[in-house]
Parts: C-alpha cells; sequence; structure tokens
C-alpha cells in the first residue's frame, strides 16, 4: 500500500473508533431516556460507520484506482469529519 492511501485509511480506522464511541453513547442514552434523538443519533452514525469502513477497504484493495491528483481532497474530508466527529465526541461525553 502506497503512503498516501495508509494515511487516508487510518485517518478512516480513527473515524470508525469514534463513531463506534458514540454508537455505544446515544445506546446508553436511549435506554436509560427512551427518547427518540439518540435513537436517530445511532441511525446516522451508523451510517457514517458503514461510509468508512467502506472507503477504509476500498482504500485497501484498490489502491491502483486511485489517482494521486485526488488524494488533497480525500485527505481534506477525511480530516474535516475526523475533527468534526472529535468535537461531537466531546460535546456528547459533557
Amino acid at each position: 500500500m502506497e503512503p498516501p492511501l495508509l494515511i487516508l485509511s487510518v485517518i478512516s480506522l480513527a473515524n470508525i473508533a469514534i463513531l463506534s464511541a458514540l454508537i455505544m453513547l446515544f445506546a446508553r442514552m436511549f435506554a436509560a431516556t427512551k427518547a427518540q434523538l439518540p435513537l436517530g443519533m445511532i441511525v446516522v452514525a451508523v451510517s457514517l460507520l458503514l461510509h468508512n469502513a467502506i472507503g477504509a477497504a476500498g482504500f485497501f484493495s484498490h489502491d491502483m484506482l486511485i489517482s494521486e491528483s485526488v488524494f488533497p481532497y480525500m485527505l481534506g474530508v477525511g480530516i474535516t469529519e475526523l475533527a468534526g466527529l472529535s468535537i461531537f465526541l466531546k460535546i456528547t461525553m459533557d
């Protein structure tokens, strides 16, 4: 695997870890309150988790199909998502 794709894979895996933590937190909230909002957030987090899992799998298996010219854009999207999810996790934990 080429280094740019390794970087993208690591970012996707970090997003998956944060999303897993968010899913667990929302599941606890739902179990405690039976409110619908945490249930909706679980659905959103699961779909983002699937997006990142499919992306990471694609980076591992289809490295020859991804052009180096799109790497900066994909890196920007991955880092922005990682930053947003990190902030969302911090807010949720407070």
